[in-house]
């Protein structure tokens, strides 16, 4: 595990201690809380530091596979398909609410230690609706990404959340803490798949692909 993220999962049961208690806290569980001010309008949401990690998003996607890559995980970039590749989103419908079985792939390492590949999964996920938005969360496993998806153009979606670790029971809002935040795509990859694609996480990787299947559906 990244040292960051170590650190952080550490100093949870304090963090969250304090959090709980202050007055003005803004840990929240409620999904109207996820940003400061409802809006519909991702560019009115969106802090300044993910801006420039979206508008950069296809080289940070090709370096990061030149990463994997040099590292020896050419064959596990092609047994993965379309789900890998910069220019694979498809113009159609938004993702359906419901239930997903979804799987996480971790490209180019951040810091020694991490890896150039890392595929964990499957997960549980969800879409449904939160008022004008859809709100995607990621169920299960140690880092679960929670955050709300804005309308952008005919071929992706914007998500913007946080990241939930270990045994915590509550998101914290977005913009509260810059290394929670997490930011990507939401883009269609098939009949029955999407995927999220998160440029410059905070922790791990350079590159956090999300695939996204219903539950039921075949790939």
């Amino acid at each position: 595990m990244d040292r960051r993220l170590s650190s952080v999962v550490m100093r949870l049961p304090l963090v969250l201690g304090l959090l709980l208690t202050a007055s003005g806290c803004t840990v929240v569980e409620q999904p109207s809380g996820l940003i400061a001010r409802y809006t519909t309008a991702y560019k009115e949401a969106i802090s300044g530091g993910d801006r420039a990690r979206l508008r950069d998003w296809r080289k940070t996607f090709v370096g990061a596979l030149a990463a994997a890559r040099t590292a020896g995980r050419a064959a596990d970039i092609a047994r993965d398909g379309v789900l890998l590749e910069p220019d694979a989103a498809l113009a159609g419908p938004a993702i359906p609410n419901g239930m997903y079985r979804c799987r996480v792939i971790k490209l180019a390492a951040r810091d020694a230690g991490d890896h150039d590949y890392a595929a964990s999964g499957p997960f549980t996920c969800r879409v449904r609706q939160e008022r004008g938005l859809q709100r995607l969360g990621k169920l299960s496993g140690a880092q679960r990404y929670v955050g709300l998806i804005f309308p952008s153009d005919a071929l992706r979606n914007v998500f913007l959340g946080t990241l939930v670790l270990a045994d915590e029971t509550r998101a914290l809002q977005y913009r509260q803490d810059e290394l929670r935040d997490v930011a990507g795509y939401v883009e269609r990859i098939g009949p029955n798949r999407w995927r999220l694609v998160m440029p410059q996480p905070h922790f791990e990787s350079r590159l956090d692909v999300m695939e996204l299947v219903p539950e039921g559906a075949t790939r």
